[in-house]
């Protein structure tokens, strides 16, 4: 299952299989906010299988960045 907002996506996998798939769809979806806002995007691992993807102003413009939290 994945929700959106217009600058953020959370992703939910239940299968290694599924991760990269959502993961690379995701960031491909907000691609077009980040370079209109001129900021990145940040992958941030919530827990096993959640993620939250967002637009940030914490990453450089044409970067995508991960964390754990």
């Amino acid at each position: 299952m994945n929700t959106a907002t217009d600058a953020s996506v959370e992703v939910r996998v239940e299968t290694a299989a599924q991760l990269e798939d959502r993961l690379n769809a995701a960031i491909q979806h907000l691609q077009p906010q980040a370079a209109r806002s001129g900021h990145g995007i940040l992958v941030t691992r919530l827990n096993a299988g959640h993620f939250s993807i967002s637009v940030s102003d914490e990453v450089p413009f044409g970067l995508t960045r991960e964390r754990s939290q």
